[in-house]
């Protein structure tokens, strides 16, 4: 049994991953007066005289809404909204398990941009945070930039919690292999929500942003392409990428290159692409399930760090070792919105995770709970160091 046909049989076995548990127990007339009405009614008074006593009273200080409209379900594109439940459902477990937040999955039945942010602006009194996830390119920067003013943490974790993890593994990788980060030249295949994000948090980190080279499907992205004028993302990432104005393909981009970062789609890479980068190269092949170059074929080329978004190989860049612990130290602060500085804090508290560092050793296993916590701190403390 293949572990597709393996999961299937246990989300119909279950009916689903989640439950809803009370905290309360409910056997008595006094039992429920407290939980329910007369009761309930002195807390629904005190938060109506004071909004902010709703952290007091409900469970909204430690709940986050995990928010898709179905739009860019993991590989399987626009599956629509009853679809992406399972992965919805299956972030929420993560949350729980890993830093004791209550998510709950919402799948929203209309892809309007602005039809969603109104939505979500609407049921946000419920929560302490919002996850958005699977929503496409370019709508999703479009979304999240809109809800930014709600006063709780809005995150869209295929930009941000990719690049969090991903920068994580670079950081240990070039330590690695001994390279410095303003002195090496990065390749991306990809140009939507995962690649912009890692983009921009790698430049924030102190990457030299010329010397990035994304790619989409027409190829490389340079200053004045003439196609990437309806695309306003795409627009932005080329002013600050690229300053030689390289053009061509993906095999133009990698070439001479030290790192290749792959958001893309399967078997992109050749072994000739790999032997055409800098010596000591770096390859994140992250196409799931199967990879823009398999690991063996980039390290038989010459590659001497690889990391996938696969579990059966060494060097699994997976999300879930950023977005519970960048979640839990937001809530633990309070924090407005999830900033720039707080997700460079993540990233160098992923890194820090792994104490013994060699190529097939740069990132934490996707399942250790003591990464979540040590996200959590250094995600609270970079808050409160910004709002000093």
């Amino acid at each position: 049994m293949d572990i597709g046909e393996e999961s299937s049989k246990l989300h119909e076995q279950l009916k689903g991953k989640l439950e809803v548990k009370s905290k309360v127990k409910m056997e008595s007339r006094h039992d429920l007066s407290l939980a329910y009405t007369p009761g309930v009614a002195e807390p629904c008074r005190r938060i109506a005289a004071n909004k902010e006593d709703v952290y007091r009273y409900t469970i909204k200080g430690n709940t986050v809404a995990v928010i898709s409209d179905g739009s860019a379900v993991l590989g399987l594109g626009n599956i629509g909204a009853e679809a992406g439940i399972p992965v919805m459902e299956g972030k929420s477990v993560l949350f729980k398990e890993l830093a004791g937040i209550d998510a709950f999955p919402i799948c929203l039945a209309s892809q309007d941009v602005k039809k969603n942010i109104e939505t979500i602006r609407n049921i946000a009194p419920v929560f302490g945070g919002i996850n958005l996830e699977d929503f496409k390119a370019p709508e999703c920067f479009e979304i999240e930039n809109a809800l930014q003013d709600l006063g709780i943490p809005v995150m869209h974790d295929d930009q941000h919690g990719t690049a969090v993890v991903v920068l994580a593994g670079l950081i240990n990788a070039l330590k690695v292999v001994g390279k410095e980060k303003n002195r090496i030249k990065i390749a991306i295949s990809g140009a939507g929500a995962a690649a912009v994000g890692v983009t921009k948090l790698m430049i924030a980190y102190g990457i030299n942003a010329g010397q990035v080279i994304l790619c989409d499907r027409k190829g490389i992205i340079y200053r004045g392409r003439e196609d990437l004028s309806e695309n306003k993302s795409k627009m932005e990432i080329a002013e600050i990428t690229n300053s030689r104005i390289l053009k061509g393909t993906v095999a133009d981009a990698i070439k001479g290159a030290d790192i290749f970062i792959g958001l893309s789609s399967k078997g992109l890479v050749s072994k000739e692409m790999v032997r055409s980068m800098n010596s000591k190269a770096i390859v994140f092949a992250m196409a799931n399930p199967e990879p823009e170059i398999m690991p063996q074929d980039a390290l038989d080329a010459g590659a001497v760090v690889v990391a996938t978004g696969r579990s059966d190989f060494s060097n699994q860049v997976n999300n879930v070792l950023g977005f519970p612990g960048i979640f839990r130290g937001a809530l633990d602060v309070r924090a407005r919105q999830i900033t720039t500085k707080m997700k460079l804090a993540a990233a160098l508290a992923i890194a820090s995770c792994v104490k013994e560092l060699s190529s097939d050793c740069i990132i934490p296993f996707p399942l250790d709970k003591t990464v979540a916590l040590k996200v959590a701190d250094a995600v609270g403390k970079a808050w409160k160091e910004e709002n000093s």
